[in-house]
Parts: C-alpha cells; structure tokens; sequence
C-alpha cells in the first residue's frame, strides 16, 4: 500500500481554533468550523440622560440618625432622590441649619427633625454636637 501524506489534524470540537484554508481560497469569515455562526445580539442605545438615582444613592427612603448613636464626624455625605428624608433624632428646636432653604422642607417635634429633600440640588446640613459642629453634604437626585 502506498503511504499517504496525512493532511493537517482538525481541531476538536470546541476549542476554537480555526481550520486552515485550501491554498488560494479567500477567507469568507473568521468563524470557525468547530462551531455554529454566532447571530450578533441587537443592543438599545443607552440614554445620554440619567433616569434614575446613581447606584450610591438612597431612593426617596426616610433615613434615620441618632445622634446618641452616630459618630458624626465619621459621616460626611449622603445622596438621597428627590422626596428622601433625613431623620434626625436627639436634638433641639432650632439648632439644624440647612444652606439651601428652597430645596427643603423641614419640620421639629419632640426632639426629631425631619429635613425633606423635595428638590434636585447640594444641601449642606449643618448639626452641633458637643460643642463642635458637623456638615453634611446631601446631594439630591
């Protein structure tokens, strides 16, 4: 029998690896014989306007500090979207101030004060505590 010179080894099926081409044919496509062609997926534009609140912020949720409880020097910041309140609790009539009165609502009553953030902005909210006092930056979504 006469002996043949073996061509070249196909690949197993899965890797990938693409199967040569007969000399002088053009390559048609990059896909390889191993696999089935993949169908392209059809993607939506991404909107260039942000509809919803950043991963980092609350939604519009009512958040709860107790200032018994909260180192305040340890929070600098908060993000809320619009409608979200800042419950603070463990203080006098008066003493929170806020820099940005037309993009909040506030209210007082038994030692809680309530600050709704009811606009998109930057509200620096200012509490004392132990003689000292402590600015919280709240960005509104």
């Amino acid at each position: 029998t006469a002996a043949t010179s073996p061509g070249p080894t196909p690949a197993p099926l899965g890797t990938g690896t693409p199967v040569p081409e007969p000399s002088g044919a053009t390559p048609t496509s990059t896909r390889t014989r191993s696999r089935p062609p993949v169908t392209p997926r059809t993607t939506r534009p991404t909107p260039s306007v942000r509809t919803t609140a950043p991963a980092a912020c609350f939604g519009p949720v009512r958040y709860d500090l107790v200032l018994a409880e909260t180192e305040l020097a340890l929070l600098k910041s908060l993000c809320f979207a619009a409608g979200g309140i800042l419950r603070i609790r463990g203080i006098g009539p008066g003493e929170v101030t806020v820099d940005r009165e037309d993009l909040v609502s506030r209210s007082y009553e038994a030692g809680v004060v309530d600050i709704r953030f009811v606009r998109t902005g930057t509200v620096v909210v200012t509490i004392p505590q132990d003689g000292r006092t402590y600015p919280i930056t709240v960005v509104v979504v």
